[in-house]
């Protein structure tokens, strides 16, 4: 029975062995994912090879790494399949990174780094993740690696890792980020909310591109940035010499966005239950502008920039002490308790970025090339796609067992032969 997923996994995989185009990359496909969900604590394809015994290293390694074949294919059908598990006007699409720890400096992007997952600079290889998700069920989609400077001012070191041509050029996270979510929208994928840390939030850039784009969103801020209030007035100051003035001014200067909560009111919201019981914080939000339009030059010589578009500005304080600070598109009229539970499902990103880690082996290939980089990112977002659709139907066979059993229960207390009490609980969904 606990082989089962084998040959479920078989037909799961249909599309996207269809999109292959070749009998044996159609046969090595199944065997590589299979390799990553099996047991085995190295997920490396030389362990794998070993474990599975079908295809021998050579096959798995010349699959991954130098096959000739068309990622893109398997990355649509990818997004099709997440769509149908999660896929929900109300859901997110969460932006994220995560980093991969290194030895060396020939794999390709590895340098010295801050790693958020690691809270210190390491050496390791960098990627932004992007992930569908509602009703706290995650399914990533994209995974893109990031290219230091030290990187992409060394054409030949590119050339060596194999790194593509139309790559080849210095793209910060967060413009990665807004190719991958242009990708997603081109795909159909469903998602209402896009969620990102203030490694992405604090870009005005960022932001912009998301509000072009007709998006919501809910992001991370510095608690430095500058901020109006809503109501900030804009003047027209009459110069009495010089020059007539070209711009409306504020009338009154920008704050930090901590000084500008600090004398609000903070609510202790509850925004899901967790393990141990409801998960609450303290939140204070106001309307504010963000101080990122053009930029002036004040009578003391101070840059100054004026007032953007409205938003919510949202504090949070938690029990250790530690504040943090996010940034809101969301209507006027959005209560505090929705503030909080869309700033706060970004968690779930982290708990994909654990589980591919530490069950499918994201950060096991050893690899030195982009493409085998990649490749072996994107066999790890399939296999996880799959344990996430296994997940889900156990979860709909318990769900539609309990309704079974509830029925019969009603038909038993009408034909007056009572039933004793029984409590119940809400069943967890199955590990990955």
């Amino acid at each position: 029975m606990a082989e089962d997923w084998r040959g479920d996994l078989e037909v799961w995989l249909a599309p996207f062995l269809a999109a292959l185009r070749h009998k044996t990359r159609m046969r090595v496909c199944p065997a590589y994912i299979a390799g990553l969900i099996g047991p085995g604590d190295r997920k490396s394809v030389q362990p794998m090879a070993a474990r599975g015994g079908e295809f021998g290293y050579d096959q798995l390694h010349h699959f991954v790494a130098d096959g000739v074949w068309d990622s893109a294919p398997l990355e649509a059908d990818l997004l099709k399949e997440a769509d149908r598990l999660v896929g929900d006007e109300a859901g997110y699409l969460v932006i994220d990174d995560t980093a991969l720890p290194k030895k060396g400096r020939h794999s390709v992007g590895v340098a010295p780094q801050y790693a958020s997952s690691l809270g210190k600079t390491s050496n390791c290889q960098s990627l932004v993740s992007v992930t569908l998700a509602s009703r706290e069920v995650p399914v990533m989609v994209g995974l893109r690696l990031f290219l230091p400077e030290s990187w992409t001012d060394d054409a030949e070191r590119m050339t060596r890792a194999r790194v593509p041509l139309d790559r080849q050029q210095a793209l910060t996270k967060p413009e990665i980020a807004i190719e991958e979510i242009d990708r997603i929208i081109a795909s159909g994928a469903r998602f209402g909310c896009v969620l990102a840390d203030a490694g992405y939030g604090s870009s005005g850039p960022f932001r912009q591109a998301l509000s072009e784009r007709g998006l919501l969103w809910a992001v991370g801020l510095s608690r430095r940035q500058n901020v109006y209030p809503a109501d900030v007035g804009l003047t027209f100051p009459v110069a009495k010499t010089g020059r007539r003035r070209q711009y409306y001014m504020p009338d009154r200067p920008p704050v930090s966005t901590e000084a500008m909560l600090s004398g609000e009111r903070w609510r202790k919201i509850s925004w899901r239950r967790g393990t141990k019981g409801r998960l609450t914080c303290l939140f204070a939000a106001r309307r504010v502008r963000i101080a990122e339009g053009h930029k002036h030059r004040m009578l003391d010589n101070r840059m100054q920039c004026m007032p953007g578009d409205e938003v919510w500005l949202v504090g949070e304080r938690r029990s250790t002490g530690e504040q943090k600070y996010y940034v809101s598109n969301l209507p006027a009229d959005a209560t505090l308790k929705m503030l909080a539970a869309a700033i706060k499902a970004r968690w779930i990103c982290e708990q994909a970025h654990q589980q591919l880690k530490e069950e499918l082996g994201l950060d096991h290939f050893e690899g030195r090339s982009w493409t085998g980089l990649h490749r072996h990112a994107l066999m790890t977002m399939i296999a996880y796609a799959f344990l996430q659709s296994r997940r889900l139907k156990a979860a709909g066979r318990k769900k539609k067992s309990r309704g079974a059993a509830a029925t019969t229960q009603h038909a038993r207390d009408k034909t007056g032969h009572p039933q004793p009490l029984r409590t119940t609980s809400n069943p967890t969904m199955p590990t990955l």
